[in-house]
């Protein structure tokens, strides 16, 4: 159908849909759906996932979103598939030829939600198990029979022909009725699949068999051989294989749709009422009792219970959230009861966004794909030829018609690369749905690639390694209480925490949190990397205004040698000292700029001590980073004694301290031209151009949404640990698809020369056609046991 543009003067940017296909058998389907929607008008580039029955096309933006729907389906079901997700109203006749090929077909309905959607794919895997059981159990029924009296002349009775036709006909025409028509479909389309293959090998058998029948009815062809045999084991062979497979396949989602599956359906308010998940809004209250899932993103507002998180962060010690806590939708409070105000709903809970994410990383493609999808495109047509020329080549050389037919439908049914089309995404999947199941969310394919050659891994400091909770250890002005008395002291650090209560830095929150008394201020300024400053009332040594300084040595032009005495000291224990001094306002100083450059000299008049904890599994993340061979490296704008301190603590031997925020992607670049290929760790805002700049980038994901947009990995936990566990992943399955790859290769070069030298029966090809595709779907389903290094 035509595609409509948007309307003149309609924003235009890129967008994309996505659809779930069904009813694809091999790779070569997903090959042709792409090519047909990589063709539709203001399409930049079309993705056909086989694993993923996922096919997602990304326009310029030019074109009616709906419009773009609507052609997809359109184009997708005229190549004789089908549509799950957020279907349109289906002709009956439409409706009964999708049945008639296994596909589901939808009442109607919006299946945008992941749940319904892999509900829907549950639905739709559940029968094509069910057709494929039901076919091979016929085809099964009927080639024995028809295998003992092709193969034992003592019970070839006279008329043994016909019986045998006509149990190979039945096999043929209905037990292998969806190859055929997926070759018809393709067909039509000018393509081909690797069902096209089955459908050759299959019917040149029945063909050839048929016509000597009628030839020796007729009194021709004396000793022409029959292969009705061949035909009917090889149906039955492929339909075993295909089964199997199915079933297999069908196991590789199951991590994803067990997330989507968790959700509660139901929010029991306040008041009592019982309303429908999708009907919660923010800002409602929820009750959540003992044993029962909380139902959407929130913040515990009563009460205290312990939840169980495993689901999100692959961590099985519940952990217990008190009023204030925040908790995520579809995590399980095992006791105590607490009511929660929803702060997300729908797609932007965390839920919803992990299963995004997986989706996303499931539908992309590897790099190392790219060449199993070329060979894919071209591989049917250059196997029909050379079955041709294996036909030709032995009746030329031999004369022997029968080996020569032998051979050329061996050649036929060795060559399907469906363990080709399987290898990488369902690799893909297996691997990134267990990452989900254990917190670590891959953004793309190319992440996995990029795991392979890291060498160093960098980890910021301050909540990637450290807890991230500051905490105000020890707070001196022995100056300033000498000369003015204790109160003078409480009058500096109340300002001193109230101009760090405007800024969000953990060691700030750490120093307003430790006082509860504010001041009034105006003029609040940052300095990335040296602190803040604020003109506040009635802070002046005099009691007069004064611009309150705080933050590090930088900051000041002066530190006392009393002071300096009192940061080493804390900084050789691993805390963090921060300073704080005022000086007279400037009246005439607008930005940070300005307040720099027409300051007066400033001086420290107090040292604070601040303090963070390392968090307990870090040592034994640092362990886990070296016994995957990595270099490990602390990165920290903290000063060098407390960096050192912490370095220690934990096992790192190599730190860069004192590193300004913008500056941290400098050190990235430096080590990159080292030669080094670099991981990077981080939490922060302040991190995110470093994550982007790293040629891994893994975000914690207890930090910003900034961070986590710029990584390349992100680990739901705050456990270091799982940034070991997401390398270890990634690595994994990368190991997994390039032996599917192998394997897969390897096969088809090897078998297709002996099919072609007549070594291989067609029979016995049949069965290692299916073999091979249930190796690569078995070694893909190890990954499932991945473990890692958290205790489960």
């Amino acid at each position: 159908m035509p595609v409509a543009p948007t309307a003149p003067g309609a924003a235009s940017q890129t967008s994309s849909v996505s659809l779930a296909v069904d009813g694809m058998t091999c790779s070569s389907c997903a090959a042709t759906i792409q090519g047909g929607l990589a063709k539709l008008p203001g399409v930049e580039d079309a993705v056909v996932n086989y694993a993923t029955r996922r096919a997602t096309v990304r326009s310029d933006g030019a074109i009616d979103p709906d419009q773009l729907d609507a052609a997809m389906r359109e184009t997708i079901e005229g190549f004789g598939y089908g549509v799950i997700t957020k279907p349109r109203a289906t002709s009956a006749a439409s409706a009964g030829e999708h049945a008639e090929h296994g596909a589901h077909v939808s009442d109607g309905g919006d299946h945008d939600d992941h749940g319904d959607e892999h509900a829907a794919h549950m639905k739709a895997d559940a029968s094509r198990i069910a057709d494929y059981r039901r076919r091979f159990i016929v085809s099964a029924i009927l080639s024995l029979p028809l295998m003992l009296i092709s193969m034992i002349p003592g019970w070839q009775f006279t008329g043994w022909e016909w019986l045998a036709a006509a149990l190979a006909t039945l096999i043929v025409w209905w037990s292998a009725w969806p190859f055929h028509r997926s070759t018809l479909m393709s067909v039509r389309h000018g393509s081909t699949n690797m069902d096209t293959l089955v459908t050759m090998g299959t019917m040149a058998a029945w063909v050839w068999s048929t016509v000597v029948v009628l030839a020796h009815a007729a009194g021709a062809m004396p000793g022409a051989h029959i292969y009705y045999e061949t035909a009917g084991v090889i149906v039955t062979l492929i339909l075993l294989g295909k089964w199997m497979e199915v079933r297999s396949t069908a196991k590789a989602g199951d991590a994803i749709r067990a997330l989507s599956s968790r959700q509660s359906k139901t929010a029991r308010l306040e008041d009592g009422t019982v309303i429908d998940r999708d009907q919660l809004e923010v800002g409602m209250r929820f009750i959540v009792r003992p044993g029962e899932t909380i139902a959407t993103d929130g913040t515990v507002v009563e009460g205290g219970a312990a939840v169980d998180a495993s689901m999100i962060t692959g961590e099985s010690v519940p952990v217990r959230a008190e009023e204030g806590a925040e908790v995520v939708g579809g995590t399980i409070a095992t006791d105590g009861s607490i009511t929660v105000e929803a702060t997300k709903v729908g797609s932007e809970t965390m839920l919803a966004q992990i299963a995004q994410m997986v989706d996303d990383a499931q539908s992309g493609r590897a790099r190392v794909q790219r060449l199993a999808d070329r060979i894919s495109r071209i591989f049917v047509p250059i196997v029909i030829a050379v079955a041709l020329i294996t036909l030709v080549s032995w009746l030329a050389i031999t004369g022997d018609g029968n080996a020569a037919f032998t051979a050329a439908v061996a050649v036929l049914i060795i060559s399907c690369p469906c363990a080709l089309g399987l290898a990488t995404p369902l690799a893909i999947m297996v691997g990134t749905g267990r990452g989900a199941q254990l917190g670590v969310l891959v953004r793309g394919p190319e992440a996995l690639e990029d795991t392979r050659d890291v060498t160093t891994i960098v980890l910021d400091k301050t909540g990637t390694v450290t807890e991230g909770k500051m905490t105000l250890v020890d707070a001196q002005a022995p100056a300033v209480e000498r000369d003015h008395g204790a109160d003078a002291v409480e009058t500096l650090l109340n300002a001193v925490a109230s101009v760090e209560a405007r800024s969000e830095h953990p060691i700030a929150q750490a120093i307003a949190n430790s006082r509860e008394g504010r001041v009034k201020l105006k003029g609040f300024r940052s300095v990335a990397g040296h602190g803040v400053a604020a003109t506040v009332q009635r802070a002046g040594a005099d009691g007069g205004n004064a611009d309150v300084l705080v933050g590090a040595r930088r900051m000041f032009d002066v530190i006392p040698d009393e002071l300096e005495a009192l940061a080493s000291d804390a900084e050789s224990r691993g805390q963090t000292a921060v300073f704080a001094g005022r000086i007279s306002p400037v009246a005439t100083a607008e930005g940070v700029g300005a307040v720099l450059a027409t300051r007066a000299s400033a001086r420290a008049e107090a040292a604070l001590m601040v303090s963070d904890t390392v968090k307990p599994s870090s040592a034994e993340a640092i362990r886990a980073f070296r016994d995957l061979g990595l270099d490990v490296v602390l990165l920290t704008g903290d000063n060098e004694r407390a960096a050192q301190a912490v370095a220690r603590e934990v096992g790192i031997e190599r730190v860069i301290a004192e590193v300004l925020p913008g500056d941290k992607a400098d050190v990235i670049r430096d080590l990159q031209a080292d030669g080094a290929r670099v991981a990077m760790v981080g939490d922060g805002v302040n991190d995110a151009p470093a994550l982007a700049q790293a040629d891994l980038g893994l975000a914690v994901g207890t930090g910003t949404d900034v961070a986590r947009e710029a990584s390349d990995l992100t680990i739901v936990s705050g456990d270091l640990r799982a940034a070991a566990d997401a390398i270890a992943l990634s690595r994994r399955t990368l190991g997994t698809i390039r032996g599917n790859l192998f394997w897969a290769f390897a096969y088809n070069t090897a078998a297709i020369p002996l099919a072609a030298l007549g070594i291989l029966n067609p029979m016995i090809a049949a069965a290692a056609m299916g073999g091979s595709s249930l190796f690569v779907v078995g070694n893909s389903l190890r990954l499932r046991g991945f473990a890692g290094h958290r205790p489960r």
